[in-house]
């Protein structure tokens, strides 16, 4: 346990911090999760619109730095090969 008032302040902080990025990431797997139930239901329409969400939300998440720019676009990229191979 931190005896000092500003390592107390900084444990408060990562704490805070962490739920944070547990929301991002969990918001991102949200989206992606509709995108490819959308996709294996052939709704094609939903699977475009769910596309975008869920490159909105990967996005979001690399400006706020949760999780690496190469990352989201090397997933973004999936996605949307996904998307490609069923139209």
């Amino acid at each position: 346990m931190a005896n000092i008032k500003s390592a107390e302040k900084r444990a408060k902080i990562a704490r805070v911090n962490t739920l944070r990025n547990k929301s991002y990431k969990s918001s991102v797997k949200t989206s992606i999760k509709k995108f490819e139930l959308a996709l294996e239901a052939g709704n094609i329409d939903d699977a475009k619109a769910a596309f975008a969400k869920a490159e909105k939300q990967l996005d979001m998440a690399v400006s706020k730095g949760v999780i690496h720019k190469n990352s989201a676009a090397r997933k973004k990229s999936q996605l949307a090969s996904k998307l490609n191979k069923a139209m």
